[in-house]
């Protein structure tokens, strides 16, 4: 049984590997794919009028060179006289990376709840009731996406847009009062993605198969479909941008540990949608610099508004041994459970970040770190699992900054 429950933890964290790795590798497919089918749509030009391209129903066509060879992609307003017998859909790069990534979340985060989503200083749930809180998110944020899409407001993008942000921002201050910081951030942005993945699985898919249907049929293809499949697909790639800061937002505590971390992410994810619609509209021709200004400008803010404050100047007359073994005494009993060679607290099978603390040059090695995390961003002990107190907070503090001797 000990075995059992040492090899448990490590088993987890070769699955976590492989999941993020195959989460990361379909992901960068699906974008691709986004980035490069909304580009090639704000790229095409339209043919000469009664060219026999025209004639043929073409839209939009371009010439381009890439690997050593010429491409032609062309664009039929509705869809070609003739179905080709060989036809690629673009589908599983989408179902892939969502199915990697509930997997990714399913073994980080709802397997071990209490370490992970539960914070006990925002509030005192079950390791049920937080993945029942997160689960829902998912559910709830598809359901309002999708109503209001069909609602009149989603034939508007610009209020569409304003309101499905505020909604966004909305949800993640909501999450922030039940989840851990962390946890918060990563469903804002796996609603995102179930919104991105839906938009292909019920919209953009149905329709497409719908077209090939009538033309099978020998039937005109009703367009109403390829414009609805058009504008999910648009909404996919602004949700672009914040959906990867939210995928990578977990190494940085500095921003989901904010007392205000609802606020940052707000501004995190308006600055992706400015730099993203700089490049939407630099591929129609347009090169509005307002746009990244903005969006940089924002970023700048936010940097300024969360950065920590300096350092209370050192303590006249203190003990730098008698402080350390007080420091060394209270990361041995709150922090070194996990950041140990071997770690003994339940759930972890390498220190996390590779960070150990179990011996004193270790703990005077990572001191800033140290610092940082355990009294800046109040980020660890993750979760709080260990119980360290505010007062074991403030004696760090006063040993770092005082030299960190």
């Amino acid at each position: 049984m000990e075995v059992y429950g040492y090899l448990l933890p490590y088993g987890l964290e070769w699955l976590n590997l492989i999941v993020r790795w195959l989460h990361v590798i379909t992901g960068i497919a699906w974008i691709g794919a986004s980035f490069y089918f909304v580009w090639l749509d704000n790229t095409i030009r339209p043919p000469a009028p009664g060219s026999e391209l025209a004639k043929k129903g073409v839209s939009g066509e371009l010439w381009a060179v890439h690997g050593g060879g010429f491409y032609n992609p062309q664009k039929y307003l509705v869809a070609p006289a003739e179905l080709p017998k060989e036809l690629h859909w673009f589908k599983w790069e989408a179902y892939s990376t969502w199915l990697s990534g509930f997997a990714l979340l399913t073994i980080v985060y709802y397997f071990n709840a209490q370490a992970m989503m539960v914070d006990k200083a925002v509030a005192d749930l079950s390791s049920m009731q937080a993945i029942g809180v997160g689960v829902g998110s998912l559910v709830v944020g598809w359901t309002v996406y999708d109503l209001l899409c069909r609602s009149p407001l989603g034939k508007r993008d610009l209020p569409f847009g304003i309101v499905m942000f505020l909604f966004l921002v909305a949800s993640a201050y909501v999450l922030n009062k039940y989840l851990s910081g962390r946890a918060a951030y990563i469903h804002v942005g796996a609603m995102i993605g179930t919104m991105m993945v839906a938009n292909v699985l019920m919209l953009i898919i149905p329709g497409q198969r719908k077209m090939v249907a009538a033309m099978t049929s020998g039937q005109k293809p009703d367009p109403i479909h390829g414009l609805k499949a058009k504008q999910r697909s648009v909404h996919n790639n602004y949700f672009t941008l914040p959906v990867l800061f939210i995928m990578i937002s977990n190494h940085y505590a500095m921003t989901y540990r904010h007392e205000h971390a609802w606020a940052v992410l707000a501004g995190i994810m308006a600055a992706g949608v400015l730099i993203r619609h700089f490049f939407n509209l630099r591929h129609r021709g347009r090169v509005e610099w307002r746009y990244p200004a903005a969006g940089v400008a924002l970023l700048l803010a936010v940097a300024i508004a969360i950065a920590p404050k300096a350092p209370a100047a050192a303590v006249a007359g203190a003990d730098p041994a008698a402080q350390f073994a007080q420091v060394e005494a209270i990361i041995t009993q709150r922090c070194a459970t996990c950041h140990a060679e071997h770690p003994t607290q339940p759930g972890f099978a390498t220190a996390p970040a590779g960070i150990m603390l179990h011996k004193p040059d270790l703990i005077h090695q990572n001191a800033a770190k140290i610092y940082q995390q355990s009294v800046q961003l109040k980020a660890m002990p993750i979760g709080n699992l260990t119980n360290m107190t505010d007062a074991e907070r403030a004696q760090v503090a006063a040993w770092f900054e005082a030299g960190a001797k």
